[in-house]
């Protein structure tokens, strides 16, 4: 994993949007097209506000995915990722994406939902998944303790107390009794098969999941220290965000 540290939210998102966008360039140059993930939330403000302006990059060859959704929520809410990632990114990106497949937290079967987007991601090759993690550890919505094993792409999980506090937290919801108790995600297995991994993580808050995310045990009571199995994973924190490490190694994959 390379762990780069940079000085305030901008300089990380910048340099997040970077990477995964020359990447989404390679992709397109040996490819012709290329697959990438998005995620939603405060944590993604920067990158994505960089990623949209970045240079050289034919969006209409470009296929996304969504990364998760709450259950129940609909589009128009404030808090709901479909419109999270319509107004800042796929309304923004010059001529749109290919195609944007987004979970619909509305289906009337979760579950049926779920299937739909197995079969869209099928055994489709995912060029980078822009991701990051939560206060809690988490990876999208794969709350602790995660099933590392499945090999269902999208999964319908029950959100934890610790979760949806974040969610109240940033201020989404006005209660906690607002954030919606349940959500589709992609698995962590679908996750990890993307060939690279872009994680973007600020704010003190997340500056204890990141430690142990990194100098911990690998284990699923810390979803987001399975990141350092990838091969190909960047992560992009601020200061405050790296405060509790006690090394700044550029490459801690496989520590346990």
């Amino acid at each position: 994993m390379d762990i780069s540290i940079l000085s305030s939210r901008r300089e990380m998102g910048v340099a997040a949007a970077s990477a995964g966008a020359a990447r989404i360039r390679e992709a397109l140059k040996q490819q012709g097209a290329a697959t990438i993930v998005l995620a939603t939330g405060t944590s993604q403000f920067e990158m994505l506000e960089a990623l949209v302006a970045a240079p050289d990059i034919d969006w209409q060859r470009v296929t996304c995915f969504h990364l998760d959704e709450y259950i129940g929520l609909p589009v128009s809410h404030g808090a709901s990722f479909r419109r999270f990632l319509k107004e800042r990114f796929a309304e923004r990106v010059p001529g749109g994406p290919a195609a944007f497949h987004y979970i619909d937290g509305e289906a009337s079967d979760p579950d049926a939902e779920a299937a739909r987007l197995d079969r869209l991601i099928g055994s489709a090759s995912v060029d980078v998944a822009f991701i990051g993690i939560g206060e809690n550890g988490h990876l999208a919505f794969n709350d602790p303790p995660a099933d590392f094993e499945t090999d269902k792409p999208y999964l319908v999980v029950t959100l934890d107390q610790a979760c949806r506090r974040q969610q109240m937290g940033e201020g989404w919801f006005p209660t906690l009794d607002d954030v919606p108790t349940q959500a589709i995600s992609m698995s962590v297995r679908r996750i990890l098969a993307a060939r690279k991994l872009i994680v973007t993580v600020p704010d003190a808050r997340k500056a204890d999941a990141v430690a142990k995310a990194l100098e911990g045990p690998l284990t699923n009571a810390v979803p987001a220290s399975i990141l350092r199995t990838h091969p190909d994973c960047g992560m992009f924190l601020d200061e405050d965000a790296a405060s509790l490490l006690k090394a700044r190694s550029a490459d801690v994959r496989g520590r346990e």
